[in-house]
């Protein structure tokens, strides 16, 4: 696998986590809305509130370690940009690219 593949791949892992947490988040939503609802409800037990922020409260952990695992993933996903970057920097140099530009409004006139 060439490093260009893993590279995707991994973009692809941190876009998925991304995706997760967005529907992560909806979920954490929806119980917090049902638990006031709950509250709401003069026949609703206490327990049955408290329930209910313990499921909200078990997703908020979940969601906190995945925030906590894309900060991570990016940073590294970014360290590999800086790399990347730099190494661009080396092998290009300013006058070939301005020619290219040159070049290209050239073929627009």
């Amino acid at each position: 696998m060439s490093h260009r593949t893993v590279i995707e791949a991994y973009y692809s892992d941190i876009d998925n986590l991304v995706d997760l947490l967005g529907k992560l988040v909806n979920s954490y939503r929806l119980l917090i809305g049902g638990a006031d609802e709950l509250n709401k409800i003069a026949f609703a037990s206490k327990s049955d509130i408290k329930d209910a922020l313990d499921r909200a409260d078990d997703l908020g952990d979940i969601i906190d370690d995945v925030i906590k695992n894309i900060d991570v993933i990016c940073g590294n996903y970014i360290n590999y940009l800086k790399i990347k970057t730099e190494v661009m920097k080396t092998e290009i140099n300013a006058q070939s690219v301005i020619s290219e530009i040159n070049e290209e409004l050239k073929r627009k006139e």
